[in-house]
């Protein structure tokens, strides 16, 4: 049995997922703290990530704690772990999925179709923007950013109609009841690794990555790294607006979806999907490829 530190943000869901990661490790038999940090991408709340440096401002600060080896592992909502980590660093596991798709917030409106012509709508992301303008076009869509408490006290002041929250988090957090109506990956598709957490290690812990893996879900592993990968190859980050959702169709065959859009509405939404047999990470990794060959054949770049 070991003793293990881990890194979190100091945000509510953060620490919910750092506490959960816990108290798998805890009944395992280990002995398990939690070093809670604030980082950049909590602290600069006056500009959209895309431009101040992308999710990455959110795991660099629990990187520095890994590598100056005061916590072993660092545990991330996935969609914010930048598709290539820096050298000495690694994706140990991913977990079983939550709900992976995007909710609709609202005081007063029962779904996106209710919301009046001219609604103003709340998100930051820019997959969220493209999509929910080929949705609604009509919306004045503005932008969201802080913890998940601070996005709902803003919507429930009335600075905003409706906003867009990850399903997963509101779940998590025990805020199901706040979601008024849940999207479907065909309606609008959710981003790389959205509702799965990621554990991060230093490269070369072979110790951690048999202490973790019971904690692995393959399915989910498998799948993210197709939806990592389509990003990767698109060159993903939070200044694209690009969505990637992959799904088991029975045994071993994934279908991947990928999305992009202009930000600034100068063009169409390109969406396509690719289908194949996967059983391990490069096959996934081809799959994701694949699928963003087609993105780009479709117009995407």
């Amino acid at each position: 049995m070991s003793n293990i530190v881990i890194a979190t943000r100091e945000s509510r869901l953060a620490l919910w997922q750092a506490e959960h990661v816990q108290s798998l490790l805890q009944r395992a038999g280990h002995t398990v703290d939690l070093l809670g940090m604030t980082t950049r991408g909590d602290q600069i709340l006056d500009r959209s990530l895309s431009k101040v440096g992308g999710k990455g401002l959110f795991v660099k600060e629990l990187e520095l704690a890994l590598e100056e080896g005061r916590a072993d592992i660092a545990v991330h909502s996935l969609k914010d772990v930048p598709m290539d980590l820096p050298e000495g660093f690694a994706l140990a596991c991913v977990l079983e999925r939550e709900d992976p798709r995007d909710a609709l917030v609202s005081p007063h409106h029962a779904s996106l179709d209710a919301l009046p012509q001219g609604a103003v709508v709340g998100t930051s992301s820019l997959r969220r923007v493209v999509l929910l303008r080929a949705l609604r076009p009509d919306l004045r869509i503005e932008p969201l950013r802080g913890n998940l408490d601070t996005r709902l006290r803003k919507l429930d002041e009335g600075q905003y109609d409706a906003i867009v929250l990850a399903a997963a988090g509101l779940k998590r957090l025990g805020l199901e009841s706040r979601i008024r109506a849940v999207f479907e990956p065909e309606a609008m598709l959710p981003a790389a690794g959205q509702g799965a957490l990621g554990i991060e290690i230093r490269s070369g812990r072979a110790d951690l990555l048999a202490l973790l893996a019971p904690l692995a879900s393959r399915p989910d592993a498998l799948a993210t790294a197709a939806e990592r990968a389509v990003s990767r190859a698109m060159g993903g980050s939070c200044s694209m607006p690009l969505a990637a959702h992959a799904r088991w169709q029975g045994g071993d065959s994934l279908r991947i979806d990928a999305a992009w859009g202009d930000p600034d509405g100068a063009a169409t939404l390109v969406r396509v999907h690719a289908l194949g047999d996967v059983a391990e990470p490069a096959q996934a990794a081809a799959l994701g490829e694949h699928a963003a060959r087609l993105l780009q054949a479709a117009g995407a770049h």
